[in-house]
C-alpha cells in the first residue's frame, strides 16, 4: 500500500503465455490465458516461499516484532492471505482510475484480465474492513510488481498495512486511544500536527475538522510509536554487537512530509533520521469515505490507513545489500538470523559480476518500455541478473529512428559465473527482444 506513482499509463507488455493453451495451475485451482496474461513461471515459483512467516527471516523476524509490539491494542492480524486476487480487490474497491498505470500490463503481473497478482496489501483492505471484529487490523504479505532490476529492487516483496476504524463523532474515544499509547523519547518533526488540512492535502468534507485532527493524531502516534520499536531494537542489537557509531547514542528523530495516495486524504509519510540519512519508512493518511462505503460500513465511519514495506528496512537494520538475498536458498544468509534479533549481516562471499550491453534500434510498431527488457532479463536470468541499466539513448537525425542501449550486471551471490554461462543467457535476451518487440540489434 502507499507506493504506486502516479506516472502516466504505460506500453506493451510481454505476453508470456501467447503461444500455450493450457491453463495456469496455482494451488490447484486453474486460470485461463488470454490477451492479458504475463506473468512467467518464475515468479509464481515464489508464491509458496512465504518469507514473512518465517520467523528466523529478516522480513519475518521485523513482521513478529511488529505484531508482539501491536498486541492487545485492539489489531486483529492478518497474514494468511492468498496472493492472487481479483481485479476489483486490487483497484475498484479502492477507486483507482481506469487510465491509473497501477493497472497496467507493463507494471502487474496478470493472469488473465480478471485475475492478478496483488500489487499492494490494500487489495485485502475492503475484505478486513468488513471482517475484522476489533476496532483495527494489520495485514502482512508478499505482494509482486513488474519494476526495475537493481539491488533495491525485487518483483516479490512484502508489506505490512495497517487500519482503524472510529464512529463518526466519538472524539471522547479517540482521544482516549490517543492516551492509551505507549510514550517514547522519540523527537517528532510535524508542522501538521494541529492543522493537518493544508491546501495540498485536503481534508474530506463529510469531517469535521476535530474529528480529521484527532484521527490523524491517533494515526501518527501510532506509526511513530511501530517506528520506535523497531528502531530501538536495531539499536540496541548494534551497540550489543560492539558498534559505537555515533547515531547509537542519539534520540531517534522523525518527520512528516505531505503526501498523495488515491485512497487517502490528507495523506503523509514518515522519514526516519538513520545513519545520516532521511529515510522514506512509511505512507499513510485518512481513508476516504468511498473505501469505507465500498466496505459496506455506513456513512457514519471514519477511518485512518497506514503500509510499510519491510524489504527495504530490513536490509536497513540487518545491514544486507542486495535485495535478491532475501531469496536466496545459501544456508550461509538463514543461519545468520534469528527470531527476536536484529543483527548485522555478515558478506560470505563476494563474486564478481559479468557486464554485458545490448544495443538496438526500436520498431515503431511495437512499444517497449523500461520495464519489459527488465522481465526479458530476468526470465531468462533469474537471481543472476544483478541490475539492468538504461545507459544510452539517442534519436537518428536523419532518419528519425531511436535507439537505446541496456547494461546487464550478471551477478551471482553464491558462486562464480562463467562468461560461456553469461553469453548463453545473454544471447537468449537479445533473442527475446528481436523476437517480441522486433527490435533491430545494432
Amino acid at each position: 500500500m502507499f507506493k504506486i506513482s502516479a506516472r502516466p499509463l504505460r506500453s506493451a507488455f510481454v505476453r508470456y503465455s501467447s503461444n500455450t493453451v493450457k491453463p495456469i495451475v496455482v494451488d490447484n485451482k486453474s486460470y485461463h490465458a488470454d490477451e492479458w496474461t504475463n506473468v512467467p513461471p518464475y515468479i509464481l515459483k515464489l508464491i509458496d516461499r512465504k518469507l514473512h512467516k518465517n520467523v528466523n527471516h529478516p522480513i519475518g523476524i521485523l513482521h513478529d516484532l511488529i505484531r508482539q509490539n501491536m498486541e492487545g491494542m485492539g489489531y486483529t492480524i492478518y497474514d494468511n492471505f492468498h496472493p492472487i486476487v481479483s481485479r476489483y480487490q486490487n483497484f475498484d474497491s479502492l477507486g483507482f482510475p481506469e487510465d491509473h498505470v497501477g493497472r497496467s500490463t507493463s507494471d502487474t503481473y496478470y493472469l488473465n484480465k480478471d485475475y492478478l497478482l496483488r500489487t499492494h496489501t490494500s487489495a485485502h483492505e475492503q475484505e478486513c474492513f468488513i471482517n475484522s471484529k476489533t476496532p483495527g487490523y494489520l495485514i502482512t504479505a508478499d505482494v509482486y510488481r513488474r519494476d526495475e532490476v537493481d539491488r533495491t529492487h525485487y518483483p516479490a516483496f512484502h508489506q505490512l498495512e495497517g487500519a482503524r476504524v472510529y464512529d463518526k463523532g466519538d472524539l471522547e474515544q479517540i482521544q482516549q486511544d490517543i492516551d492509551a499509547i505507549p510514550q517514547t523519547n522519540i523527537i517528532v518533526e510535524d508542522p501538521f500536527r494541529e492543522n493537518p488540512v493544508t491546501p495540498n492535502n485536503p481534508g474530506q468534507k463529510y469531517m469535521t475538522d476535530e474529528e480529521i485532527r484527532l484521527v490523524s493524531t491517533h494515526l501518527k502516534k501510532t506509526v511513530e510509536y511501530l517506528v520506535n520499536q523497531v528502531f530501538e531494537r536495531a539499536r540496541e542489537s548494534a551497540k550489543k554487537a560492539g558498534s559505537t557509531e555515533p547515531y547509537l547514542n542519539e534520540p531517534l528523530k522523525v518527520r512528516w512530509v505531505e503526501a498523495y495516495f488515491p485512497w487517502t486524504s490528507p495523506s503523509w509519510e514518515i522519514e526516519v533520521w538513520w545513519k545520516g540519512e532521511w529515510l522514506e519508512c512509511c505512507g499513510c493518511g485518512v481513508v476516504q469515505q468511498q473505501v469505507l462505503l465500498n466496505s459496506n460500513l455506513g456513512d457514519q465511519k471514519i477511518s485512518w490507513a497506514f503500509g510499510i514495506g519491510l524489504d527495504r528496512i530490513a536490509m536497513l537494520l540487518f545491514d544486507i545489500p542486495d535485495i535478491r538475498l532475501f531469496w536466496t536458498q545459501d544456508e550461509r544468509f538463514h543461519k545468520q538470523f534469528k527470531q527476536g534479533e536484529i543483527n548485522t549481516f555478515v558478506p560470505y562471499s563476494k563474486y564478481p559480476g559479468v557486464k554485458r550491453d545490448v544495443s538496438f534500434w526500436l520498431n515503431r510498431d511495437y512499444k517497449l518500455h523500461a520495464n519489459d527488457v527488465m522481465e526479458i532479463v530476468r526470465n531468462r536470468a533469474g537471481d543472476l541478473a544483478e541490475s539492468v541499466v538504461n545507459v544510452d539513448e539517442f534519436t537518428h537525425p536523419k532518419t528519425g529512428k531511436k535507439s537505446q542501449c541496456y547494461r546487464i550486471n550478471y551477478q551471482s551471490m553464491d558462486r562464480n559465473l562463467t562468461n560461456s554461462e553469461i553469453n548463453s543467457i545473454h544471447d537468449k535476451v537479445v533473442e527475446d527482444l528481436v523476437n517480441r518487440f522486433k527490435v533491430e540489434i545494432r
